[in-house]
């Protein structure tokens, strides 16, 4: 039996040391969760101390904003992983020596995105109405709003994503997981916006999950359908989805001439 050696201990720690010292998105990511959850959490606990007549009907509020913030979230991942799927199978040369277009390719995405939050986060809501007797479907009307504006959003967070991949390879892979969680504290889906400090309401007013959140609640306290930030959020989302698009093509077009399509790959 072999002895055993700290130096091959020690060998093998400075093997995962450079990986880490070369891959930014692996260190961003170890302090990045932790400060999220902080971050959110506080946020929350601030509000609900310095305003308990919203405890009372707190619950609703909550349990609709965890299933509407998982739209955005599964929206984004489901668009992102069909995407990468293709690279650790090591398939994205072969679609683009076939016809297929950029454009063609990005509307598949999209239509993923849409299967796969749907089978995400319906039965969620489902389950939600035995177990906690809470049907976000009384949201009538306004949950198709807020559902697909939510979805749109993470399409185009996901074309961002995909496009750093194409750009920089699996190592931006991780921006998948914590691009949409680093705009959570500004989307407001669990407290409004005017609980942030002054200096992050305008990059909150910016994004269109913080309107749809905000519509969300005048509904569930008010009955009320703000269309000015449901149109908020509709215009948002398409210049979103332009810069996403605009990005993704450019990034393909680098990666085409740098001959990258070839070197993705698990």
């Amino acid at each position: 039996m072999t002895a055993l050696s700290l130096a091959r201990v020690g060998a093998m720690c400075q093997r995962h040391f450079y990986v880490l010292r070369r891959s930014w998105p692996r260190l961003v990511e170890m302090a990045y969760w932790p400060t999220m959850q902080m971050v959110i959490w506080g946020f929350l606990s601030q509000f609900l101390a310095t305003n308990s007549s919203y405890i009372a009907g707190a619950f609703g509020v909550l349990i609709s904003g965890v299933m509407l913030w998982d739209v955005l979230f599964r929206g984004q991942l489901g668009f992102s992983l069909s995407f990468i799927e293709e690279l650790w199978s090591r398939n994205l040369a072969n679609l683009y020596c076939s016809p297929l277009t950029p454009l063609e390719h990005i509307l598949s995405l999209v239509a993923m995105s849409f299967v796969r939050a749907v089978i995400g986060v319906v039965p969620a809501m489902l389950l939600a109405i035995p177990f906690y007797d809470f049907s976000i479907f009384t949201l009538g009307v306004p949950l198709l709003a807020f559902f697909f504006n939510l979805l749109f959003m993470g399409c185009a967070l996901g074309l961002m994503v995909t496009a750093m991949i194409l750009r920089y390879g699996l190592a931006a892979e991780n921006m998948a997981w914590f691009l949409v969680f680093f705009l959570a504290p500004f989307s407001c889906a669990y407290y409004p916006v005017t609980v942030l400090p002054g200096w992050a309401r305008a990059l909150a007013l910016a994004l269109p999950s913080t309107h749809v959140f905000e519509g969300m609640r005048a509904v569930l306290f008010h009955d009320t359908f703000l269309w000015g930030h449901f149109l908020a959020a509709v215009g948002l989302n398409a210049l979103l989805c332009l810069v996403g698009i605009a990005l993704y093509l450019f990034c393909f077009s680098k990666a085409r001439k740098l001959g990258l399509l070839l070197q993705v790959g698990e």
